[in-house]
């Protein structure tokens, strides 16, 4: 018996050098992360990832679908449970998809925002930082209920924009913003009539930089022709030809040490 024992705490730790050492030989990382979206994609997304083998991280928020709910509801929970047994990560983009439109000057700090998704959908309001937390905690909170992981203690701002003030509050409340390189950004959300599919790829391909972080949907409405189906998969059989390898958030140097002080056990 006590053989038998050693020989799997051998393989045990064997397979966790190996994994530690796949991850140290990871010399060009980049970051590849999702924000949701309309999710007409989000399948085909799913078996690109899960052919080629690369993990990413999704941001999260309630927004719209083409099946008439939101991407966090129930309809959605096997697929967003699918990805986390795959090995990928998630993070908040406020549940309400929520954009920062300026500070309201003031001791307390406050926020003008325009939610674009649920209820409060395109009314423009002000919220302390204490309800701007919430809205991201709360999508954080709906992942992990669909997930059945703990998601990551970051977020995603829609559209990127904040203020010095608002990540200060959002810190506080135990996250940390996660934007993107200027390269990373692989246009989905661009007009394909004048950002062909095409020069969108070539672009990412020639511009893509070690360290990036890349940032993609699970659809847009407003794009004509569907990003993903063309250049998704090419991106990443592209980007591996050219020695890149692809890693999670959990594994980003920016983030290690703000995610190992701020994850609950």
């Amino acid at each position: 018996m006590f053989a038998t024992k050693s020989l799997f705490t051998a393989a045990v730790l064997g397979l966790g050098a190996m994994l530690a050492h796949a991850q140290a030989s990871c010399e060009k990382p980049v970051y590849l992360t999702f924000d949701t979206g309309h999710m007409g994609v989000a399948p085909l997304v799913a078996d690109v990832l899960k052919r080629q083998d690369v993990k990413v991280t999704f941001f999260a928020a309630a927004e719209r679908t083409t099946t008439g709910g939101d991407s966090l509801d129930n309809s959605w929970k096997a697929w967003w449970a699918a990805r986390a047994a795959e090995g990928h990560e998630f993070a908040s983009h406020t549940y309400d998809h929520v954009y920062w439109r300026g500070d309201v000057k003031g001791v307390e700090p406050r926020f003008r925002v325009r939610p674009t998704a649920g209820g409060l959908a395109n009314r423009e309001f002000t919220w302390t930082a204490a309800q701007y937390c919430e809205d991201i905690t709360k999508a954080s909170d709906r992942l992990e209920y669909v997930t059945g992981k703990k998601p990551l203690p970051l977020f995603r701002a829609p559209g990127g924009k904040t203020s010095t003030r608002l990540l200060a509050e959002a810190r506080k409340c135990g996250y940390e913003h996660v934007g993107w390189a200027p390269a990373g950004f692989l246009g989905d959300e661009l007009p394909s009539e004048t950002y062909s599919n095409e020069k969108l790829l070539l672009q990412a391909l020639q511009n893509i930089r070690s360290g990036d972080i890349l940032v993609a949907h699970l659809g847009i409405w407003s794009r004509q022709d569907p990003w993903a189906p063309t250049v998704l998969e090419p991106l990443i059989t592209g980007l591996k030809k050219e020695g890149f390898c692809f890693q999670t958030l959990r594994q980003h140097p920016a983030y290690r040490d703000w995610i190992a002080t701020h994850t609950a056990n």
